[in-house]
């Protein structure tokens, strides 16, 4: 009787401590998945605020950029602004002077020499017909001084205007049709072959209508006009081309023409069969 009571206990104990036993591994294995629950969710807290972080600071850097951007381009506007100030107020062209002249080419010709400036940033230029008539080639010469020969796209013998083409990357001058009696204007270009010469008169008339020439209405002007300037531009205080110098009256002293950009403009697109210039 007494050894049957012994098992009972032996064996009850057993049962107890294989019951502590499953109820502390369940019991554990429950804070286990309790505490791996929390690690995951403050691993993508962690991830959620390492993205906000990231996606905050490239929205910072893009705004920077963006402020960076407008900055240097104000800084621009504003140095274009006081150099045209600067040459409406004084008789100083200078500061345009010293950016539209990196524009304006040299051409020579087995037969001539002239005139022509950059009209796109692509190496397009544009100069008189006459200066390449009887040409076998053309060569142009920027102000860096490199060399090299044009191809000619086409031309208008009636309006006197031929479109080259060279090779390389260029700042080119832009165009604008405001013309008025009185204003400061001035012409660069190679007269009797002094490359990058620069004249200042004003405007004398516009609209101005000249026999013997095209049925086109010229820009008349008192600046400087000689052998060698054909094709080059005619610039306002803004540093804009208002024309394209032409010819002068033969005999007389301080009267040149211009073809206006009005009619130059036009022409060249119609030239280059596809819009290559327009009024800035």
């Amino acid at each position: 009787m007494i050894a049957k009571k012994e098992y009972y206990i032996f064996y009850s104990i057993i049962i107890i401590l294989i019951a502590s036993q499953i109820f502390t591994i369940f019991y554990f294995s429950s804070s286990i998945s309790s505490l791996s629950a929390g690690f995951s969710s403050n691993l993508s807290l962690i991830d959620d605020k390492i993205d906000k972080y990231n996606i905050d600071t490239s929205s910072k850097i893009n705004e920077l950029s963006d402020s960076l951007l407008e900055t240097t381009s104000n800084i621009t506007n504003l140095k274009s602004e006081i150099s045209s100030l600067k040459a409406r107020t004084s008789a100083d062209f200078s500061g345009i002077i010293e950016d539209a002249v990196r524009s304006v080419v040299s051409i020579r010709t087995n037969a001539a020499q002239g005139t022509g400036f950059i009209i796109s940033s692509d190496g397009y230029v544009v100069t008189n017909a006459h200066v390449l008539e009887y040409a076998r080639y053309a060569q142009v010469i920027d102000y860096s001084k490199k060399a090299q020969y044009a191809e000619l796209v086409d031309y208008d013998v009636d309006l006197d205007i031929a479109l080259l083409k060279i090779d390389g990357s260029f700042e080119p001058l832009e165009f604008s049709e405001d013309v008025s009696v009185g204003e400061k204007v001035i012409a660069i270009g190679n007269p009797l072959g002094l490359s990058f010469s620069v004249t200042e008169g004003i405007i004398s008339s516009e609209n101005r209508e000249v026999e013997g020439f095209s049925n086109a209405r010229y820009i008349q002007t008192d600046v400087a006009l000689n052998p060698g300037n054909s094709g080059g531009p005619l610039i306002n205080t803004d540093g804009k081309v208002i024309g394209i110098n032409n010819f002068k009256i033969s005999g007389a002293e301080n009267i040149g023409f211009a073809l206006p950009s009005g009619y130059a403009i036009p022409a060249i697109n119609r030239i280059a069969n596809f819009t290559l210039v327009s009024f800035a």
